[in-house]
């Protein structure tokens, strides 16, 4: 992690969906997918799929606040999955999809909570947001092979099915965030 940078910890589904959004966002440096929040101690992705482990499925965001903050970070969070669905999005259902944010401080805890609280009001979803808002446990990067998952698997069938719209939204909707096409 880049001097003067944070870091956001967040759940919302697969990570793959999620590593392959905040990866294109301005002023993101790094993502990890990985698994926070469970009892075992280097959990493997079978394990977690199980949902014995109580881990999450989740990307470790390393980003820049001078060129986007924690609360923007949040905005596409919310933007980009199913906060009222416990313990899935979608067809992907167990604990290991839950929503949920590990905070990494007590502003990020105050954002996030703030965050939720706007978002209810707003009344968006047709149910209750059900995110957990956590303080950040260990995290444990996922196997190497999850990691840039969709850019080197864009015609797998989840790829195409599931992150490609996910993606598809996001950059509709964030246009002006977007990093320059490598």
């Amino acid at each position: 992690m880049q001097p003067g940078n944070q870091m956001a910890t967040l759940g919302g589904g697969c990570f793959w969906c999620l590593e392959a959004v905040f990866e294109q966002l301005i002023g993101v440096e790094s993502v990890v997918s990985g698994y926070c929040g469970g009892d075992l101690e280097e959990p493997t992705y079978a394990a977690v799929c199980a949902g014995t482990t109580g881990h999450a499925e989740v990307v470790q965001v390393s980003f820049d606040p001078q060129q986007c903050s924690y609360q923007q970070i949040l905005e596409v969070f919310f933007a980009i999955h199913d906060p009222t669905t416990p313990d899935r999005q979608g067809n992907d259902v167990g604990t290991q999809y839950r929503s949920v944010i590990f905070v990494h401080s007590p502003e990020q805890r105050e954002l996030a909570v703030q965050t939720i609280d706007e978002l209810s009001r707003q009344a968006l979803w047709p149910a209750p947001i059900v995110t957990q808002v956590l303080p950040a446990p260990r995290f444990y990067p996922a196997e190497s092979y999850h990691q840039g998952y969709f850019r080197k698997n864009p015609g797998q069938g989840y790829c195409q099915f599931v992150v490609s719209p996910k993606l598809a939204k996001f950059r509709k909707r964030f246009v002006g965030r977007l990093k320059a096409s490598r």
